[in-house]
């Protein structure tokens, strides 16, 4: 008998490691033995234990690859053989979990759990089977990284939130739960960091939290116990519960460093004492930390409430190049750690490692995710994706760093799926070499290498370009520079002489009020620090101006204004050649100046000169403004008028640019302003519709979700397409309500409330004031009554005004006058209601006297007493005897039935009135050239911030021409 069981013995085992040299042929040689002796001894764990081994010869194959790959799962499935065979037969390493899955399958692994050391257990029997099957899946290529790392992460989550509700729950049954000011419980929030957050969580990962709660208070008693001390002995339970080391493993290593005052600080925090830290006291590095912080327990709205509290921290509302400097500094301290460490083959610290990818995502979420939201996101991948699409980076670059992330987070996961280790450095030994090799896809460590090296190069060529610090004190920059700025007032005066500064005595001065200046000695250390490094290319960039004097004044008021805004100091540091944009742009125009002065957040816009002198199409505007809007809460009308504000800013900038270095022509000029004040037009006009609709409701047979009844009329500079850069609007508001319709709300108001309230809300938009100045000043005296009259007008009440009431100025008016924004059926009632108006039969003599009483009413009022200044509007042969001109001839019926009466610009009704013969080829020439001329003259004066004034003498030629004309036909 016992002979027997012996044969039986052998045979076994002797099929036994046929078998297994069958399932092993294709693993490395070198991995070859250890596998096979942890395949006999799982398989004599089966006969031990009495399993009924079910397991094909294909899948037992997928077990040899897998121990060869994993010590853990060998030891998994020898100390654990019997959840290990389930696992295998469950379908689950078939299929990713989703998130829901995860917490189902937790709450039933633990369902009978009654005390904290059953939850460990638990637990941790559970996040051992879940390891096994997420590195199962990865190392066998039966999931993706993101899949992976989603994994992972939703497991982290599930077991964080199953353990939390537990310790919970029994706090509450000892103490009763702790209350808000409303009587609501407070719930304990805890922030994922890191990896965590950005659910990318490597295998064998700490998972970094920061505990908080949303209010301070005491539970009832005779014995006074705080909140803070409730939720404190939750949070060193549930440390404890992931963290510790039992002889069942740990669930999470857990890391608690990053909360405020890291571990000398208190180990939970309420929002307020949370909101002094972080707005008051928090360092720049912290602001790194933050930007991939996730709430993962607490209700929704409290977690909301805590990021809004922290978003102003991590993210600035202005561009902040200080960020790249800080990251600078973090990563420098990280390669002095790596030389002492000797972390030369680090995947994750190392050059061209995980680390800098990271750095390189996140450097531009500091600098530019203030400004735009969809930067604020916290996976690395989507992050570097919306870099390229921003045209932040090459599309090109962003594309192998993707590639490269995905590669270096794979070979970080198969380092630590060996034996569950936290591992970041290559191996040493040459059976783990092979292994890692392996995983890989390669057949030995050398082609591993040649592959990896080739990443770790790309990665660290962006990281070098993107953080390179600028080179303030190269060849770059003048000697001389330097000295200026540093030495005694004789030395700087030879300095600034050798630099070609006309006056350098009154550059010194200038230099010297700029270091007595208020703003200069309020600035920071870091600022001063910033501001020597700066001064000196500032100060060579403007001594190549013809007119450095005037330069340098305007560069100096621009660096008193952000003296103390060192993300601004930093933008100009980090970017020498818009120094040299600014520098030249403010020595051209005094009006550019101040618009930066007013407005530094423009700085950005000097980035790119390929995009700051090409001005946007209308359409491309629309496109512009909607994404813009985008960033903001539908109800917040401060946000929208500060994102269309800088809009217009950013927009008109770029036409005065290209305007000042004559890249686009004169008439381009005001298309391009028009464009941008329609395209905010627009946007108010829509914002105002939501305000006035969510309060009121809407008029009968109109939408909550487009402008209806309602119709915007520009009259002036804006109708005639013409503005100039300090253009108002002037504006007429009409409707066509029913005169007993009322809204849909739960409070009715008659339409023509409605109406009116949602005029005045579009003037309390355009007319607010903000830092960088105004929408626009709107002037609506043009309505039928002026400024007795209603803000907005019925249309049949507009068009019995202007049949029957109406001024012949104000017909005059009509002449220019054009629907831009708001329901396009009124707009084409007010284009009929205007065409009848302008084509009545009118007395010629009769309209030719009011028309020339008129001109001379505004002469006398308006036009400047020095007889050797001419005023290119309101003189004598100037823009003004034009427009009368044109419309004079418009009112007398000159161009009744003609299509040239649609268009309500000057030239056009002008070539218009040459076709019909009502001017000859050459009296048209002359106004056209005459009107251009003056125009271009007012944008220039207007860029350098003076009046439309010239010399009497200036203009004498197209002054003849136009009084010539308006002798001739208007007389006098």
């Amino acid at each position: 008998m016992i002979l027997f069981e012996l044969s039986i013995y052998f045979l076994n085992t002797l099929m036994s490691k046929l078998k297994i040299n069958s399932c092993i042929k294709d693993i490395p040689e070198p991995l070859q033995e250890v596998t096979e002796r942890q395949l006999l001894v799982f398989l004599e764990k089966c006969e031990e234990q009495a399993v009924d081994l079910k397991v094909a010869d294909s899948q037992l194959a997928l077990v040899s690859q897998a121990f060869a790959m994993s010590k853990f799962i060998a030891d998994y499935a020898v100390t654990r053989t019997e959840p290990f065979l389930e696992l295998l037969s469950s379908g689950d390493l078939e299929k990713l979990r989703e998130p829901d899955d995860i917490k189902a399958a937790l709450a039933l692994f633990l369902s009978s759990v009654e005390t904290e050391e059953q939850l460990m257990a638990g637990m941790r029997a559970f996040r051992n089977r879940e390891m096994v099957r997420i590195a199962w899946r990865d190392l066998l290529g039966l999931a993706s990284l993101d899949e992976t790392l989603c994994d992972l992460s939703h497991l982290a989550d599930a077991c964080l939130i199953f353990a939390l509700d537990f310790l919970y729950q029994k706090s509450c049954d000892l103490r009763g739960a702790p209350l808000d000011s409303s009587g609501r419980p407070i719930e304990l929030v805890v922030l994922g960091m890191g990896k965590l957050g950005a659910k990318e969580l490597n295998y064998s990962s700490d998972i970094d939290l920061i505990y908080a709660y949303s209010e301070e208070g005491e539970f009832p008693g005779k014995r006074e116990y705080s909140y803070h001390e409730f939720f404190t002995a939750i949070c060193k339970k549930l440390t404890k519960v992931l963290n510790e080391q039992t002889a069942d493993g740990f669930v999470f290593r857990v890391d608690t460093r990053l909360r405020p005052f890291g571990d000398s600080g208190p180990l939970v925090m309420s929002f307020a004492a949370m909101e002094s830290y972080y707005l008051g006291q928090a360092r720049e590095w912290e602001r790194y930390a933050m930007v991939k912080a996730r709430v993962i327990t607490g209700d929704s709205e409290t977690g909301c409430a805590l990021m809004n509290i922290l978003n102003p921290f991590i993210y600035r509302r202005y561009l902040d190049y200080s960020a790249l400097d800080s990251l600078r500094g973090l990563k420098e301290q990280i390669n002095k750690e790596n030389e002492r460490k000797s972390r030369a083959n680090n995947v994750k610290l190392g050059l061209g490692g995980i680390r800098e990818i990271e750095f390189i995502g996140q450097a531009f979420q500091l600098i530019r995710g203030g400004r735009e939201k969809s930067l604020q996101e916290r996976g690395i991948l989507k992050v570097l994706e919306l870099l390229g699409e921003k045209n932040c980076l090459p599309s090109m670059l962003t594309s192998e760093l993707q590639e490269a992330y995905v590669y270096l987070r794979k070979v970080e996961n198969r380092l630590q799926e060996y034996a569950d280790k936290q591992a970041h450095n290559l191996p040493e030994a040459e059976g783990d070499r092979i292994r890692l090799a392996w995983s890989m896809g390669h057949q030995n460590w050398d082609e591993f290498m040649l592959e990896l090296n080739a990443f770790r190069k790309q990665v660290h060529e962006v990281f070098s370009q993107v953080f390179e610090a600028p080179h303030a004190d190269t060849a770059l920059v003048d000697k001389p520079a330097s000295i200026a700025w540093e030495q005694d007032e004789k030395v700087a005066i030879d300095a600034l002489s050798g630099l070609g500064y006309e006056e350098p005595e009154d550059a010194v001065e200038q230099l010297e009020q700029f270091r007595r200046s208020l703003a200069f000695k309020m600035a920071g250390s870091r600022a001063i620090e910033v501001f020597n490094r700066l001064m000196p290319l500032v100060l060579s960039a403007v001594g190549c101006c013809k007119s450095s004097k005037v330069a340098l004044q305007r560069i100096l008021a621009l660096l008193e204004t952000i003296a103390r805004r060192t993300s601004y100091l930093s933008l100009l540091l980090e970017h020498p050649m818009v120094i040299s944009q600014l520098v030249k742009l403010s020595a051209t125009s005094g009006w550019i100046n101040q618009l930066i002065v007013r407005t530094p957040i423009l700085l950005d816009e000097l980035l790119d000169p390929g995009v700051l002198y090409e001005p946007l199409s209308k359409a491309a505007l629309a496109a512009d403004a909607e994404i813009r809007l985008a960033r903001v809460d539908a109800p917040d009308t401060e946000r929208v008028v500060e994102e269309l504000l800088h809009f217009k800013n950013a927009n008109v900038l770029r036409v005065a640019t290209a305007d000042v270095l004559e890249l686009i022509p004169l008439m381009v000029v005001s298309d391009y302003l028009t464009d941008i004040a329609e395209v905010v037009l627009a946007r108010v006009v829509d914002h105002a519709w939501q305000l006035v609709s969510a309060s009121s409701g809407v008029p009968e047979g109109q939408s909550i979700d487009k402008v209806g009844g309602f119709a915007v009329i520009a009259y002036g500079k804006m109708g005639g397409i013409e503005l100039s850069y300090s253009s108002d609007l002037d504006l007429v508001f009409l409707h066509n309500g029913k005169a007993d319709g009322q809204t849909n709300g739960e409070q009715p108001i008659s339409a023509e409330a409605f109406y009116t309230r949602l005029g005045r809300r579009i003037m309390t938009i355009l007319n607010s004031h903000e830092v960088g100045g105004r929408l626009y000043e709107v002037d609506m005296r043009l309505r039928p009554s002026g400024n007795s009259g209603l803000l907005v007008s019925n249309l049949d009440a507009f068009e019995y005004y202007q049949q029957n009431t109406a001024w012949t100025w104000e017909h005059q008016a009509l002449v220019r006058a054009r629907f831009v924004s708001g329901d396009s059926v009124v707009g084409e009632r007010f284009s009929g209601i205007r065409l009848a108006v302008l084509q009545k039969e009118r007395d010629k003599k009769l309209l030719q006297q009011e028309v020339k009483a008129m001109r001379e009413k505004m002469r006398v009022a308006l036009i400047h007493k020095d007889k050797a200044i001419f005023d290119l509007k309101q003189g004598g042969g100037g823009v003004a005897d034009i427009e009368f001109i044109v419309q004079f001839f418009v009112l007398s019926g000159a161009l009744c039935g003609h299509n040239s009466l649609e268009f309500t610009d000057n030239i056009r009704l002008i070539k218009g009135l040459a076709k019909v013969g009502s001017l000859t080829a050459d009296e048209a020439n002359g106004l056209v050239e005459s009107y251009r001329a003056y125009r271009r003259k007012t944008h220039q004066l207007a860029l350098q911030e003076k009046p439309a004034l010239v010399d009497d003498v200036e203009f004498a030629e197209f002054r003849e021409k136009v009084t010539s004309s308006w002798s001739k036909i208007i007389g006098g």
